[in-house]
Parts: structure tokens; C-alpha cells; sequence
């Protein structure tokens, strides 16, 4: 049995809305879990259930080898950060982040060396002695992030808690939080819609859309070996570009053809013949000078550029094609005029087949 495992796990509202339709997950312990989605796929309603927060309407819910589908948060053993701070206005900052060991008996001494130690770490220390109402937003979140990674719970739990923080502030807070998860190896489920930082933190990433559970992998995996079209979609800046087209059987193999379009490329061995959405990262799309390129058979996936974006250590061009908007990453000194035209290469290697009827990936 997993140490922290949902089974069939259901939420729906007394108005009808379904807001997480059966998932099941299965951690093990000491792993940092990110649920990841858009707004309203289910990822912050899975979280509260898991605190107790929510109470699921169907399914189980087991930590720490106990069934707590019904227990009260106190009961459960839980820290939770949430999004938006909740402290205590009334007490100072090292009351707020001391609070929980307060709770659980901790002595004085024992509470205060705790309390200053995460204080240190969080750059907390000069605000101990202030109120939350005097403190900046983000400041108020580093304490909130303080109060529930004070103690060693069964399980943190939390629900977007750098989205109020600058750029340069929440990279810092991420490298602590992963740092102090993996130092005291406490289980952690961590909610955001912000890939990069689920990238940056997960051991895996689990991606949601419509209370459902898309894909559950690491994130090379999740990134390279998208399970359907909305995770290559939502995962990675740019997302997967797509092409429309058909596979259909050759001598030398199955090849895939793109809609409107002359040339045919070879597609992954298994893939049966019928409609198909391509799938390709913008790294894996080649662009150079169509004067440079061969006239045929490359003359078929030629387009303009419409963007050249700079992106510091690469580039991102734009191109528009008779196979529509295809994103290609290069050099970051290899400037392209607007308007001029390019032709494409893909690396076929990196080329992903989609079903275009459910949007699984095809074999």
C-alpha cells in the first residue's frame, strides 16, 4: 500500500458540477507530487479533499496507513499552505510560525530554536516580532510557507503558495522548499498551473484537465512523451506544434501526410493507418534561409516568418505555412527579417503521433 493513496477519489457540489471524476493516485513516501492544470481542472479541490477541507463524495482516501476519507484536517497530520496567506492578524510573525508546534505540545524552548531556525532559512528573522498586516504580500506568504514546514506532518499540502511572489523571489522560494522537503523527506503534494515550477520541483507531475487525470510521470517524460494533446499542449513555451494529416501504409513503412501538403514523413513503426495529429517541440524544428534549402521536396513545408522572437539564449521564429503556424527554436544570433521565407526540418526522431478523435498519443 502506497503511504499516501486516493482510490476512485470523486467530488461533486450539490449544484451538479463534477469538479474531480474519480482519479486515482497512489504516492509513495518522501515523493513531492505536482498536480498540475489549468483553473477549474480539479487540482485545488483534489488538495482540500486530501486535508479534509472538502469532503470527497465517492471514493477513499488512506495516508499514513490510515483510511482519513472521513477524518477532520486536525485529525489527519497535514500541513497546508494555502494560496492566499491565512494568518493569524492577531499574533506576530513568530507566533504565526510557531503556532503549530504550540498545538502539538512542543516545549518553549524547543518551539522558539524551531521557529528561528525556518526564520533564518525564509530571511524571516527581522520580521519576527511583527503583525501580518504590516508585512508586504509577499512577505506574508514566506511566513505562511514557514508555519507549515516548521514541523514534520505525514504530508504537506500546497495550494499554489509562490503565486504572489516576483520572478527572482519565487525561484529562491522554490529551491528552498525542494531543499527542505528533500532534507526532511516529508510526502508533499503541491498544486500549480505554472509548468516551469513544476518542472523545477516534481519527482513526478500529475496533469489534470476536467477533474480527470491525463498523465502521471516524471517530468522528462511528461515533457517528451506527452500522453495526449492537451498535455503536449499545456506543457512546455511554446506547446507542441501540430500538424493534421493521415498515416497511411507504404512498402518501407508506415508515413504520416500532412493535410494540403506533398511531402511524407516517416512515422513511428506501429502506427495504423487513418487521421492523425502530429506533434513536434519547437527544438526539434530546424528553419533556415529558403534559399539555402533544397527546392523539393522541402518546398512543401516552406512558410514566412511572422515572429522572430528573441528569447536572450535562443530564438523562437514564427513561421506561417500552408500547414499553419509552426514555431521553430534556433540560435539566438540567427535574426530573421519579417516577411522572409524559410524552410523547415524536422528531427524526426522527436516526432509524436496523436489520435485526433480522443487525442491519445498512437503508438
Amino acid at each position: 500500500m502506497s503511504f499516501l493513496e486516493l482510490a476512485k477519489v470523486e467530488k461533486t457540489y450539490p449544484n451538479g458540477t463534477r469538479a474531480v471524476q474519480g482519479i486515482d493516485l497512489a504516492i509513495e513516501e518522501g515523493q513531492f507530487i505536482v498536480l498540475l492544470g489549468p483553473s477549474g481542472c480539479g487540482k485545488t479541490t483534489t488538495l482540500r479533499m486530501i486535508a479534509g477541507l472538502e469532503l470527497a463524495t465517492g471514493g477513499a482516501i488512506r495516508l499514513a496507513g490510515r483510511d482519513v476519507t472521513l477524518l477532520k484536517p486536525s485529525e489527519r497530520d497535514v500541513g497546508f499552505v494555502f494560496q492566499f496567506y491565512a494568518l493569524y492578524p492577531h499574533l506576530s510573525v513568530g507566533e504565526n510560525i510557531g503556532f503549530p508546534l504550540e498545538a502539538s505540545g512542543v516545549p518553549r524552548d524547543e518551539r522558539e530554536a524551531m521557529v528561528r531556525d525556518v526564520a533564518r532559512e525564509l530571511g524571516l528573522e527581522p520580521l519576527l516580532a511583527r503583525r501580518p498586516r504590516e508585512l508586504s504580500g509577499g512577505d506574508q506568504q514566506r511566513v505562511a510557507l514557514a508555519r507549515a514546514m516548521v514541523r514534520k506532518p505525514a504530508a504537506w499540502l500546497m495550494d499554489e503558495p509562490l503565486g504572489t511572489l516576483d520572478s527572482d523571489r519565487r525561484l529562491e522560494m522554490c529551491e528552498f522548499v525542494r531543499a527542505r522537503q528533500l532534507a526532511s523527506k516529508v510526502t508533499t503534494v503541491y498544486v500549480t498551473h505554472d509548468q516551469e515550477e513544476a518542472m523545477r520541483l516534481a519527482d513526478r507531475i500529475v496533469v489534470m484537465s476536467d477533474g480527470r487525470i491525463l498523465q502521471d510521470a516524471p517530468p522528462l517524460e511528461v515533457y517528451d512523451e506527452p500522453a495526449t494533446l492537451f498535455v503536449a499542449r499545456f506543457v512546455g513555451s511554446p506547446g507542441m506544434n501540430f500538424v493534421e494529416g493521415e498515416v497511411r501504409e507504404h512498402a518501407n513503412g508506415p508515413r504520416f501526410h500532412p493535410r494540403g501538403a506533398e511531402l511524407a514523413l516517416a512515422a513511428p513503426r506501429g502506427a495504423r493507418s487513418g487521421p492523425a495529429t502530429l506533434g513536434v517541440r519547437a527544438e526539434f524544428v530546424r528553419a533556415e534561409p529558403a534559399s539555402a534549402a533544397p527546392a523539393a521536396p522541402a518546398a512543401s513545408w516552406r512558410g514566412k516568418v511572422v515572429v522572430d522572437e528573441y528569447l536572450g539564449s535562443s530564438r523562437s521564429l514564427h513561421v506561417d505555412t500552408p500547414l499553419g503556424r509552426v514555431v521553430a527554436r534556433g540560435h539566438a544570433d540567427a535574426a530573421s527579417a519579417l516577411g522572409e521565407e524559410v524552410a523547415l526540418e524536422l528531427d524526426l526522431a522527436h516526432v509524436r503521433l496523436f489520435d485526433p478523435a480522443n487525442g491519445r498519443r498512437l503508438a
